[in-house]
This record gives C-alpha cells, structure tokens and sequence, in this order.
C-alpha cells in the first residue's frame, strides 16, 4: 500500500523510502528537515535529540531560548529559524517518493554498522538503487586526493579492481582524482564502461545503473553517503 500525504497531515502507511517502523512518518520528516540545515550536524542533533528526549518535532519547532538551552549557539539558531521558515517538513517526504530515495537514520537497523561506529557518523543517509545485507558488511573505502600522481592512479585502479573483483561494495565520495578513479575502475570490473564517458556524468551514472546512491537527484543541499555496488555475481 503506497503513503498518502494530505497538506501537512502524513499517515504512517508503509512506504517504499522508509519501509522501517522506527520513526513515525512525522518524525522522519523532522529528521530529514534538520538534515537540509548544514547548521546542524551529527554532534548538534545529537545535543538536540538529548534536550528534547527524541521529540524531533519539538526541536524543530522550538524557540531560541530553548535552542540556546539545549547547545546550540546564537550564530547557528539564527540560521536554522530562517532555515526552517522556507521548509515544510512533510513537503519533503514528497519528495523523496516523487525521486524514488529510502531513507536510513540513525534509528534504523539498516543503518551499515562500520559506518556507525565513526564518530561523526551522519543522521540521515538517502539511498538511491539497491541495498543489501553484504553492503553493510563487506564495504571499504577508497578515497584521496584531487590531484594524483601517475602512480596514484594506478595504485588506485588495480586496488579498486581486485576489491571490487572480489565481491567488495567500494565506499567513495565523487570528488575529483582518487574518488572518481575508484568509482570508474569499480564500474570498468562490472563491465560498465559504456555508461559513463567523464567525470561530470559519473554521479549520473553510479545512480542511473542503480549501482550506488547520489544526491544530485535530489534538489537538495544534503549530506549523502555514496557507494558503487559490483554485480559480478
């Protein structure tokens, strides 16, 4: 059964972006709210989901005072109040149906368990393409500098081809240089070659052949974690 959004009001039916039960509809879109603010990151959240004892729409909707009580300095609650004043947070629930995005948060158990181990592991995480249990577990990450050597290069592609031949989701960023070179060597072992002809289509490509998730596909400023998944098997 597919979510209906009436103006603001969200009725919990299962969705196909958020099939967990962990948060309510309107919690989530609280949650996914407070991740469009670049003001408010994983440690301010975090200062946020203590004062208001996980009542995120109370945090959102919360005066300065109270902002100021909970952590948040006078710089950073002035930019979320005129933050949230041009945000629906139910509007953006929408969207991620309209894109075809799941969302994992902190609360949820697909939540990959290496990356929630790190100290400043993100909120929220919207995923486009397939997810599964062995990216969770057999993922690695290969990043670097924009601007790398020959031998940088080649380092990079023989380590992302032999991890991604063996089977490993490889875990990059879409920057410039090793970032780019790992996703494209990681497609070149899955024989998607054709798909991609430069650095500029590769966000296109990684979500278009549903290998990896990208947040250029939502008209949104959002943090996004960005994964290219081998099918070699």
């Amino acid at each position: 059964m597919d979510k209906k959004i009436h103006g603001h009001v969200v009725f919990d039916l299962p969705t196909p972006y958020y099939p967990s039960d962990a948060l309510s509809l309107d919690e989530l879109a609280h949650w996914v709210a407070f991740s469009r603010f670049p003001g408010i990151g994983p440690i301010r959240f975090k200062l946020l989901l203590d004062f208001f004892e996980n009542d995120v729409a109370a945090a959102w909707n919360a005066h300065g005072k109270h902002l100021a009580e909970a952590g948040l300095d006078q710089k950073t609650i002035d930019k979320l109040i005129a933050h949230r004043s041009k945000i629906t947070p139910q509007h953006e629930l929408e969207v991620l149906e309209k894109k075809h995005i799941q969302v994992i948060t902190w609360k949820d158990a697909a939540y990959p368990p290496l990356l929630r181990k790190i100290e400043y592991a993100p909120p929220v995480l919207y995923v486009y393409g397939t997810f599964t249990e062995d990216d969770r577990r057999f993922s690695v990450g290969i990043v670097g500098t924009r601007k790398m050597s020959t031998y940088g290069r080649q380092v990079t592609e023989r380590l992302t081809t032999d991890l991604a031949q063996g089977k490993m989701t490889i875990v990059s960023g879409l920057a410039l240089g090793v970032d780019t070179v790992a996703h494209t060597s990681a497609l070149d072992a899955a024989n998607f070659y054709s798909l991609y002809r430069n650095e500029r289509n590769l966000s296109r490509t990684v979500a278009g052949a549903r290998l990896g998730i990208n947040a250029q596909i939502l008209p949104l400023e959002i943090p996004f974690m960005q994964y290219t998944k081998m099918t070699l098997y």
